[in-house]
This record gives structure tokens, C-alpha cells and sequence, in this order.
């Protein structure tokens, strides 16, 4: 006797990825890595007629998520997500995942601590007697007594922190909630900001862009920073109110400051920043995201969610990070 005919096996619909990014290099190259890391989905860039399980991107609109109900999380493709919480055409109930890293730890770290040295060997006082064809050697400070205080201890700010500190600076480190780091001296909350700020000689900000940190840095706070205190900002304009800044460098009191972000990008040609003597900027060029190692997190990130896992980097809203 044989059985009857087998009803027909259902298919299972493919894994679907969607790449939402407003410029066309960074889209293709997701959309390549992704496609890589996940030879068994369906990528595809925005737009598309694609329903999505999964998106990746950067300053997506309304329509996208409009057109996207079925998500099940959304992908920052970077380390901020100031720009996606404060919009509420972002689903409220759709889990953001941040890049922790990116492939920006190393970038980071460069950049931090060509500043710091910078600073701590006084290349700019050494180029001004260039200027003037001054001979003059400057007594040197031992790193231990010049103390560099790292607002934000996220992934990068743990990065930066330790490497600092493998040089053998001072190394003060400030968080919301307390965090212990080998050889660094660690603050939190808001009753040891104070504190935090009066030691450190130069202080690189590390913080995400949240209500509690937007115009951190005002004229009241830098204040308290030393005489002759430095400033590095990394992390986002917004934290810093740029007049009270000059006001405190033009009188003496902050050595200078050297900014990677601003309130607008691209920075006005007409702001001061621009022709200060006393600052120095690049382009938000501080450390930008590797896609090939962002796209690996990504697909094991996935894979996760997919075994209903959990996975790091998933945002709190109420936080802000």
C-alpha cells in the first residue's frame, strides 16, 4: 500500500535586510558587506518595495519607517543615535541597535592621543617661536601630574581611557554610573562632576548627545575646569555652548580646544572657530565607521535576535543611549 501524495513542503520566505543611507558610496558598501556576512538573506537599498525583517542605516526618513512595518530592529550605522531618538516618526516600540565600535576604537584613540601629546609637549607654543625665531626650551611635566579626564566611559571612552593611561598619563574617568577600569581614577554622577572637572587638565568629551548632556559645557561648568585647562570634544556639538567657550579662552582661562563637532555641520564659514588661534577643528573626522568590520557585528547581531538572544548596543530610550 502506498501513502497518498505528500502535500507540497511551504517554502520559508528568506532572511530581508534593508540599506537606508543618504550617501550612495556608504549605501553600496553596506549593501556588499552585509550581502557578504549574510549569503542567505535578501539585501536590498533603499528605496525598494522590499519588506524588511531587518534595517541598516543612517538619517532615514518618515517614509522609510512608514514603509517598513515590519521590522523587528533597526541598525544605527554609527556610534550616535541623537539623531533617531528625536524623531518621532521612529517607531516607538522598534528596538534600536548602535554601533559600539565600528571599527572607530583605534581611530579614536589616534586622535585623542595626538591631542593629548600635542598639548602635553606644547607643539603649539614651540611653533609660535618658530614664527618668531625664538630659541626657548619649556620645562617638562611628568606625565602623572598631567591629569586628562575622559567624559564618557561608552566603549570609546573605555578605549581612549586605557590607552592614555598605557602611556602613562593621569588617567580620570567620568560616567553616569560608576565603572571600574585598571589605573584609572573613576567619578559618577552628577555630586562628582565637580570634582571630576577641577582635576583634569585637559578634558575629552566622550559622552553621547542626550537631554541630560545637551550644553553640559557651558560657561559654568568649564569654570571649573583648571587654569590653563584644554578641551577635546569627539562626541557632539551640542554638548558644548560654543560662546561661552570663546568667552573662556579669549579670557585666559582655557588654554584652547580642539573640535571635531559642532552644534551645525558643516560649520559656518562666518564662525569663529574657523580663525581662533587657540582652536583647533577638523571635519567630524575623528573616527568614521569601518563597514567591513560594522557589517560582521551586524550579522552576528542578527543571528542573535533570530534565536531570540539578546544582543549589546540595544538602545535605551530613556537614557538616550
Amino acid at each position: 500500500m502506498t501513502d497518498g501524495p505528500r502535500a507540497p513542503t511551504e517554502a520559508v520566505p528568506p532572511l530581508r535586510i534593508v540599506v537606508v543611507h543618504p550617501h550612495e558610496r556608504a549605501r553600496s558598501r553596506w549593501h556588499e558587506e552585509l550581502s557578504r556576512q549574510l549569503p542567505e538573506a535578501v539585501v536590498a537599498s533603499w528605496p525598494s518595495n522590499v519588506a524588511a525583517d531587518f534595517a541598516i542605516g543612517w538619517e532615514p526618513g518618515a517614509d522609510f519607517f512608514a514603509a517598513q512595518p515590519r521590522l523587528r530592529a533597526f541598525f544605527n550605522a554609527g556610534a550616535g543615535v541623537d539623531h533617531l531618538l528625536q524623531h518621532d516618526h521612529v517607531p516607538a516600540t522598534l528596538p534600536i541597535v548602535r554601533l559600539e565600535d565600528a571599527g572607530m576604537a583605534e581611530q579614536m584613540i589616534e586622535y585623542c592621543c595626538h591631542e593629548v601629546i600635542h598639548q602635553y609637549r606644547r607643539w603649539d607654543d614651540y611653533a609660535q617661536q618658530q614664527r618668531e625665531r625664538r630659541w626657548q626650551m619649556h620645562a617638562s611635566v611628568s606625565r602623572d601630574q598631567f591629569a586628562v579626564g575622559v567624559l564618557g566611559l561608552g566603549v570609546l571612552g573605555r578605549s581612549v581611557a586605557t590607552a592614555l593611561h598605557r602611556l602613562g598619563y593621569r588617567v580620570l574617568g567620568f560616567s553616569r554610573q560608576a565603572k571600574a577600569l585598571d589605573g584609572i581614577t573613576s567619578y559618577a554622577g552628577a555630586d562628582q562632576f565637580e570634582a571630576f572637572l577641577r582635576a583634569s587638565q585637559v578634558l575629552i568629551v566622550l559622552a553621547p548627545l542626550t537631554s541630560a548632556t545637551v550644553d553640559l559645557l557651558n560657561r559654568g561648568t568649564l569654570s571649573q575646569l583648571p587654569a590653563g585647562a584644554y578641551l577635546i570634544n569627539v562626541s557632539r556639538g551640542a554638548l558644548v555652548v560654543d560662546a561661552d567657550l570663546l568667552e573662556l579662552i579669549d579670557a585666559g582661562h582655557l588654554a584652547g580646544a580642539t573640535l571635531d563637532v559642532f552644534r551645525q555641520e558643516p560649520l559656518p564659514v562666518e564662525h569663529r572657530f574657523w580663525s581662533h588661534p587657540k582652536i583647533r577643528l577638523t571635519p567630524h573626522a575623528s573616527a568614521r565607521t569601518v563597514v567591513a568590520v560594522s557589517a560582521q557585528q551586524v550579522a552576528d547581531k542578527i543571528r542573535r535576535l533570530l534565536r531570540d538572544q539578546p544582543v549589546s548596543g540595544t538602545v535605551d530610550r530613556l537614557r538616550g543611549y
